[in-house]
């Protein structure tokens, strides 16, 4: 799954649109390497999101459609949030 759509999937950004910009910006690294919209997600990856909300989050599962929000716990571990 690719990480704009992992990202909104699982609630950590509103929408896809906003998570492709702020990868286009180079504010999101996976694993500490900075990283394009169309990276592939990975289970194990770590996920910061910079900017004014600072995310790191730890993938711990891909979705294979749309979560609810009760179950996102189950693909995503937020590590801290600022």
């Amino acid at each position: 799954m690719r990480l704009d759509d992992f990202l909104s999937t699982v609630g950590l950004v509103k929408r896809r649109t906003v998570a492709k910009e702020l990868a286009t910006g180079g504010l999101i690294q996976v694993n500490g390497r900075r990283v394009k919209p169309a990276y592939q997600v990975k289970v194990h990856d770590v996920i910061l999101i910079g900017g004014n909300r600072r995310v790191a989050a730890e993938v711990l599962d891909i979705p294979r459609g749309s979560v609810p929000r009760a179950e996102r716990a189950r693909y995503v571990r937020e590590l801290a949030r600022d």
